[in-house]
């Protein structure tokens, strides 16, 4: 039979503590809510890096292919004009005029991009259930979450009670 237990800790090198010994003595740990970001806990848990960066870098160059070919089509294939002397039969010779388009559609799409990433990944839809077991996580508390058998679950509860748990809740 599986117990689901909750440990609450006030004190993030506690948690730190916790988390280290209950990874050390191959406790699975489902998850953790802290009120602010610890640091070191995403090392601690074992979690890989992550790869936003990279979804970052994608929508960053979809915004600079679709400003520049935005911006080829209207200024040298539709409407070529020639503005103040400059060449208007070349994107090339354009390019100069065109940097702070590029960039700008770039960030534009980097950052809408990254929200909605965001918001999907971490499954922060309207509509959407609360996932988080105690609203003091939210406050100056934090949670260790643990799914655990009989026997797994009193040796976890020797560890968070030696790590310096402030509550501990079996379910």
């Amino acid at each position: 039979m599986s117990k689901v237990i909750h440990a609450l800790y006030d004190d993030d090198e506690k948690l730190l503590d916790g988390v280290k010994a209950l990874r050390s003595s191959d406790i699975h740990i489902v998850d953790v809510y802290s009120p602010f970001p610890v640091h070191g806990l995403d090392i601690a848990l074992g979690i890989p890096k992550t790869r936003l960066a990279i979804c970052a870098f994608i929508y960053a160059m979809t915004g600079f292919v679709a400003a520049a070919t935005m911006m080829w089509y209207m200024m040298i294939v539709d409407w070529p004009m020639n503005i103040g002397g400059k060449p208007s039969f070349s994107f090339i010779e354009n390019l100069p005029a065109f940097v702070p388009i590029l960039f700008e559609a770039s960030v534009f799409c980097a950052a809408h991009g990254m929200v909605i990433t965001f918001l999907l990944r971490s499954w922060i839809l309207p509509g959407v259930s609360n996932k988080n077991p105690d609203p003091r996580t939210t406050d100056d508390l934090h949670l260790v979450e643990l799914d655990l058998d009989d026997k797994e679950a009193s040796e976890a509860v020797k560890i968070l009670k030696s790590s310096g748990a402030k509550e501990i809740n079996e379910k």
